[in-house]
């Protein structure tokens, strides 16, 4: 082709030098670049993306999309002027030498960042799927994309020395330590990314607890050298990745996913107001409709055991009688048990600790039927609201330690004694 037009100019009359046939060429290559860039970026992928756009079934952003095919466009312009240079300068010649290695750092960068794009519009789709979700699908694509330019930049280094890059990459067994120390943090977090994945640890919009860096709220980013955790107090905090895999955390997602959020809270009970319930206690208690099927069943059991004691039972120490301890913990249950909001799947009890300095610890364990703050908030308030409330109808009393109250009412009372 070159030879046939230089061969019609010659024909025209028209005498062409080297000079001359240099200017000519490169004006070809420039003009051809040029018309070759506005079809593509103004004309092409204009339509392309804007048809594309139209397709209910691209879930794609249109930004990752416009990105990919513009840099895959650059890539095609640069086979394409390399191409026009084989064509249209002589061989061995210096500005054919030059063209040459420009387009081929052009297609290499072009192709590094085209591979960039291509591995964001991935991550972009894997959004829209299940195990997108559960793995740290970013983490991984950022390593591909930290391997991938070292790979690039060895060979565009060795373009630019004209050395094989064999040589190249036979050299970095002895930058290891080096390569080592520049890159630890990718690195471990490379392989933390990959432990998080396979152990299915910790996986985007997942709830974790890490005190230690003072992380308490949703997973929304999973990096490869980082973590990000939205707290619930509107504060970001970033976890090295690898931190995730050396140290202990807390995933609340189990608790997320089971549809119930444990209540264990106690209260401290004054051991001094402990004693039997006297009979008209027992009485007065059988209104409770939750506690009437219960004293039933407990006087008849009482009674008939008490019963083969003839007279030793007499003495309130030889047999068995009601606590109001007891019975206060029976009511509890059944309490909790016709909750509308507490889950009856799960465990449910109401227990005592052991005692200590503070009064007998009561603790209530149970779940609630929602996962959401605020109403398990809402609901465990009510609970223990209820039952500070009716502690005194079992004759029982709260430990409390003395405060300024309680001393000036002392103080009170033993100046009105004197």
């Amino acid at each position: 082709m070159k030879d046939a037009f230089f061969h019609w100019l010659g024909s025209m009359g028209i005498e062409v030098s080297n000079l001359m046939a240099l200017v000519i060429a490169l004006s070809f290559i420039l003009l051809t670049s040029l018309v070759l860039h506005l079809v593509l970026h103004r004309v092409l992928l204009v339509r392309l993306v804007a048809l594309l756009g139209k397709t209910k079934q691209m879930w794609l952003p249109p930004q990752l999309r416009q990105r990919l095919f513009h840099r895959l466009a650059f890539v095609l312009q640069g086979a394409v002027l390399f191409g026009q240079a084989e064509i249209w300068l002589p061989r061995a010649s210096d500005s054919l030498m030059l063209i040459e290695t420009v387009t081929q750092l052009w297609i290499l960068l072009f192709l590094l960042l085209s591979l960039f794009a291509l591995l964001d519009c991935m991550l972009s789709l894997s959004r829209n799927t299940r195990i997108g979700r559960d793995l740290p699908l970013r983490g991984i694509f950022q390593g591909v994309k930290l391997v991938g330019s070292i790979l690039v930049g060895i060979l565009m280094i060795a373009l630019l020395l004209g050395k094989s890059p064999v040589i190249l990459f036979s050299g970095l067994g002895a930058m290891t330590a080096v390569l080592m120390l520049v890159f630890k943090d990718p690195i471990l977090g490379l392989v933390a990314g990959i432990q998080l994945s396979a152990n299915r640890m910790l996986s985007v919009g997942d709830w974790l607890q890490m005190d230690k860096y003072g992380a308490d709220g949703e997973v929304t980013d999973i990096g490869l050298t980082t973590v990000k955790v939205s707290n619930w107090d509107k504060t970001i905090t970033t976890i090295p990745t690898y931190a995730l895999i050396s140290d202990s955390f807390k995933n609340w997602q189990g608790m997320t996913e089971s549809g119930g959020r444990r209540i264990k809270r106690s209260v401290n009970i004054d051991m001094t107001s402990v004693r039997f319930l006297t009979p008209d206690e027992q009485v007065a208690l059988k209104q409770a409709k939750l506690l009437a099927p219960y004293l039933s069943r407990k006087e008849q059991e009482l009674s008939s055991y008490n019963q083969q004691l003839s007279e030793a039972i007499n003495y309130p120490i030889n047999g068995r009688h009601l606590t109001n301890l007891g019975t206060l913990r029976a009511y509890l249950d059944a309490y909790l048990r016709a909750h509308p909001n507490i889950r009856k799947d799960m465990t449910l009890m109401v227990r005592q600790l052991a005692p200590t300095s503070e009064g007998i610890p009561l603790e209530i364990y149970c779940f609630t039927a929602t996962t959401a703050w605020a109403e398990y908030e809402g609901i465990q308030a009510d609970i223990f609201d209820h039952l500070f409330a009716i502690i005194g109808q079992f004759h029982l009393r709260l430990h409390q330690s003395p405060t300024g109250y309680d001393m000036r009412l002392w103080q009170r009372e033993m100046a009105g004694n004197d």
